[in-house]
């Protein structure tokens, strides 16, 4: 991706995050402290999110913060594989580097665009002067965020651009006959009863 400013995290070597604001990883124990951004707003909406990221550890990281605080997260690591997630998944927020292999980042969600796929899309990148920023929203991108950033503000923009895609759609909850999928909150219910999905049950 593109090249990271240095705000190092000495145990992970994760360059560009500003990692004193993240979630805790504990043990897979069950006994997970939650950093400020998690504690900000315990009962927030699980999003479904993707990140298109190249740099491994630095999608990794953002996967398991956004899991950390309760969302569904995904990652591609090369611009053609994150557009076909993208196209083919119901996904409430993208997160897309800029610079990216095979496909970059605004062509990407030009790519998106062109076929009619309005999913909100936050821009990442270490590009952030005026006309960059204008750039990435002039192809397409709904918000843009420069490196380094901190986790707290990337998680705050998303949630606030999961909110206007919910704002201005016509259908979040599909029903057939008795049964209702609300594709905001993961919820599936028959009837009175209330059916419990695992996120890879949901997705298909």
């Amino acid at each position: 991706g593109d090249p990271w400013l240095e705000v190092v995290d000495p145990a992970t070597e994760m360059t560009g995050i500003d990692v004193t604001d993240m979630p805790t990883f504990a043990d897979i124990d069950g006994q997970r402290p939650f950093s400020r951004a998690a504690e900000a707003q315990p009962d927030r909406v699980t999003m479904r999110l993707l990140v298109i990221e190249d740099d491994r550890d630095a999608a990794d990281y953002l996967v398991k913060a956004f899991r950390e605080v309760g969302h569904v997260a995904d990652s591609a690591t090369d611009g053609d594989d994150g557009l076909t997630m993208a196209a083919d998944g119901q996904y409430d927020v993208l997160i897309v580097d800029r610079m990216l292999p095979k496909r970059d980042g605004l062509s990407l969600i030009g790519a998106l665009r062109g076929k009619g796929i309005g999913t909100p899309a936050l821009i990442l990148s270490a590009l952030g002067q005026v006309d960059d920023r204008v750039k990435g929203l002039r192809a397409g991108g709904d918000d843009y965020l420069s490196k380094p950033y901190s986790f707290s503000e990337l998680l705050a923009r998303v949630e606030v651009l999961a909110r206007r895609r919910v704002g201005r759609s016509e259908e979040t909850v599909l029903r057939v006959g008795d049964l209702e999928l609300d594709r905001l909150s993961h919820q599936v219910r028959r009837g009175d009863e209330e059916i419990s999905l695992q996120p890879r049950e949901f997705r298909l």
